[in-house]
């Protein structure tokens, strides 16, 4: 299996780059999904990373992977130099060089996939048939869904127990009953998206790197606020669809989080 063989494998399964590509001419959104490096030999293992990071890094060097599949792109804008040195994203990007590692970074497209990370968020806040609020050819970002009624106070804790982490934080009346709830991984949490929330009769909001003026806004809309970090919320999904692929293998591959992230 090379580089290319991984991402029609990754395409196939999930979602192909052509679904981010859609997204950004739709919506006006900017990716940078596919192949980021490729050594071009042959992949012998490979590890599932939500971001390029040092510790990811060393995690595949450890179990003697010489690929890396992430969920941020591992390049988003220009790079004009690789100063290792001075800048922790050419540093990254020089190690995995120095190493033989590829990258493959999927984006958008595994956002917003069928059964991409959203979807995967909404499953874990326990949602099932729900409202779309960016509605592609296929799958979308964005939604709203009934949960089996539950306080606010439980529901954070549910939350937090599936989504393994203790980076949050919330707004509103613990003993307040959740019916439907709104959810965007990333940084989804703006004024759109809280627009589609009110309107569509959610009783809590769930999303990451909210500003103040959104939450105190939802505050006034009488919608509960619960605020992840960005990893948290889309961690969770990452690793089911990895799971998915890595049963589907036949190398060596492993899962990734970041403990100092979740």
């Amino acid at each position: 299996m090379y580089a290319k063989d991984l991402l029609k494998l990754l395409e196939d399964e999930v979602a192909p780059v052509a679904l981010s590509n859609e997204y950004c001419k739709n919506f006006g959104h900017y990716d940078n999904s596919g192949i980021i490096i490729d050594n071009g030999g042959e992949i012998k293992g490979i590890l599932f990373s939500l971001d390029l990071s040092k510790n990811s890094i060393a995690e595949a060097a450890k179990k003697g992977a010489n690929c890396i599949v992430t969920h941020h792109p591992a390049i988003y804008g220009g790079v004009k130099t690789l100063d290792a040195a001075n800048d922790v994203l050419a540093a990254n990007l020089s190690e995995c060089i120095k190493r033989g590692i590829s990258v493959i970074s999927m984006h958008l497209n595994f956002d917003a996939a069928p059964q991409g990370i959203d979807y995967h968020l909404m499953r874990a806040l326990g949602g099932d048939s729900e409202a779309l609020m960016d509605k592609l050819s296929v799958g979308g970002y964005g939604r709203v869904y009934l949960v089996q009624p539950v306080t606010f106070e439980n529901f954070v804790n549910n939350a937090a127990r599936v989504l393994n982490t203790g980076r949050f934080t919330f707004y509103g009346d613990k003993d307040r009953i959740i019916n439907k709830a709104a959810s965007f991984c990333g940084a989804g949490g703006d004024e759109t998206s809280a627009k589609f929330a009110a309107e569509n009769g959610a009783d809590v909001f769930v999303s990451s790197e909210m500003r103040h003026h959104v939450i105190a806004d939802l505050v006034q809309r009488d919608i509960c606020v619960l605020n992840l970090t960005h990893y948290s919320s889309e961690s969770y999904g990452f690793g089911q669809i990895a799971n998915k692929i890595i049963s589907k293998l036949s190398v060596p591959a492993a899962f990734f989080a970041d403990g100092q992230m979740l």
